[in-house]
């Protein structure tokens, strides 16, 4: 006999518990965490950062790069670099500094965070920081101010041949000699809207840039070329296409230029994005560690230390948002909508801009029997929407009667990273609808959850305050 609870049908698909999620007492725990008990605590809506998952993902990728080193006789060493620009929030680049990563900025603000982290005495000036981005003069100006200040593994990576004049300009205020890097242009996938990548130099244009801008000039030394795949590091022909173009790439440039040390695998490794989710880390790992090898001795050059700049593989699974079905509506014969209490334009931008996908799961009901659901925000834009799952063209979610005394609750997970960027943590929503609180959690020396309120649900006044209204008096008051 086929079972039509919500629970069999998980377990019979996917197989359930597993790694983050699991059940006690009817209601979803995500690492052991009761949302239950935070819903009681807290309300709906409101999002969470489990932030001992960051260190769990650091070390995992810290420990299969080292490993697949060992394997293949590795010489050179592995680096793990945080992108700050998936999550700015301090107690998110503060636990990720304790597991000793390096950073990558991207902006000139980034660099004020840096300097605050430095003053703290949480960032260390040994740390190797790497510069991406369009470089601004402030941005210039505070790179410059850093290596001034004795952060000598400051790595300026040149984005474009027009950056370098201004580059050198700046320079002529620093006594040392500058680290750069040189990001190479990729040809993107083939569904894209253009064939190469604004990004970086034309491959065929690298080596002489180097050699007619870089190497005469005593005040530059090039210590790493730069490839990123915007798709991040997956399996496929196009990636490893791109990818032994690059090797190659590097080979001519260390052929000429005996400083460079370093290449950085920019994009990410992918994320848990719904529960029946594979991919073999370790063998991919390997691969990559393996195939850097075997073009270096095959052009008999020196192994560079690698780098990757793990945004959201950092981060990402850390997160999740938590909302209240506020009302169920039956719009025609086949589609059925669970409404709920915020926007999701407003809380997880990806979902629509992008088309993201996110593990969604409920949080109460799970021995009711389930339907295919549409979920819908309460903004008045048509696109305010989730109808799909990353493996299934529908949704499907527990039933229940609108007079059930406790409502359902439903959860985006591995949400940590970007949305806050996208959305504009704290600004003006789509609609004025108020961003949900943000709870942190966290583990004291006991191994203890520890939660707090990092902020709460934005207020009226702070909207007005911001689209400069003058205080008026509530109008329930």
């Amino acid at each position: 006999m086929i079972k039509n609870t919500y629970f069999d049908l998980i377990d019979q698909s996917y197989y359930f518990p597993q790694e983050g999620f699991d059940l006690r007492e009817g209601y979803l725990c995500f690492h052991g965490i009761s949302l239950k008990y935070l819903i009681e605590k807290y309300g709906t809506p409101f999002k969470l950062l489990y932030l001992p998952r960051i260190g769990e993902q650091i070390k995992k990728a810290r420990n299969l790069f080292n490993r697949a080193i060992r394997k293949n006789n590795y010489q050179g060493k592995y680096h793990y670099a945080y992108c700050t620009k998936c999550c700015h929030f301090s107690d998110v680049i503060r636990t990720a500094l304790k597991e000793g990563v390096h950073i990558e900025t991207s902006s000139s603000f980034d660099i004020d965070i840096l300097f605050n982290l430095y003053q703290e005495g949480i960032l260390e000036k040994s740390n190797i920081i790497i510069h991406n981005g369009y470089k601004t003069d402030d941005y210039l100006a505070k790179i410059i101010r850093l290596n001034q200040l004795g952060f000598k593994n400051s790595i300026l990576v040149l984005d474009s041949k027009s950056e370098i004049k201004r580059v050198k300009a700046f320079a002529q205020n620093y006594q040392g000699v500058l680290k750069v890097g040189i990001r190479m242009a990729i040809d993107e996938e083939p569904q894209s809207s253009y064939y190469t990548s604004r990004l970086g130099i034309r491959s065929t244009e690298l080596v002489d840039f180097y050699k007619e801008q870089i190497e005469p000039d005593p005040q530059l030394s090039l210590k790493m070329m730069h490839f990123f795949i915007d798709s991040g590091i997956k399996d496929t022909m196009y990636y490893w296409g791109e990818f032994q173009k690059a090797m190659k790439l590097f080979v001519q440039l260390k052929e000429v230029c005996p400083t460079i040390k370093a290449i950085n695998l920019g994009g990410g490794f992918p994320i848990r994005n719904n529960l029946g989710f594979s991919y073999n880390y370790e063998s991919i790992i390997n691969d990559l560690v393996s195939n850097i090898k075997a073009a270096c001795l095959e052009s008999n050059v020196e192994e560079p230390d690698i780098f990757t700049e793990f945004g959201k593989y950092t981060v990402g699974e850390s997160g999740a948002i938590i909302f209240s079905v506020l009302e169920q509506k039956q719009q025609n014969d086949a589609e059925k909508w669970y409404i709920v209490d915020n926007s999701l334009m407003n809380t997880i931008p990806d979902a629509w801009s992008i088309f993201e996908k996110f593990i969604l799961l409920p949080i109460n009901k799970w021995e009711n029997e389930y339907a295919k659901v549409n979920i819908g925000g309460i903004s008045c834009d048509h696109s305010d929407y989730y109808n799909s799952e990353d493996m299934n063209q529908q949704i499907v979610l527990p039933v229940y009667e609108n007079e059930d005394e406790e409502p359902l609750y439903i959860g985006f997970f591995h949400t940590g990273a970007y949305q806050d960027s996208i959305s504009g943590y704290g600004g003006i929503k789509h609609c004025l609808i108020p961003a949900p609180k943000l709870i942190i959690i966290d583990r004291d020396e006991k191994g203890h959850f520890v939660d707090r309120v990092y902020r709460n649900e934005q207020t009226v006044e702070e909207m007005l305050t911001i689209l400069g209204y003058k205080t008026i008096e509530r109008l329930n008051d």
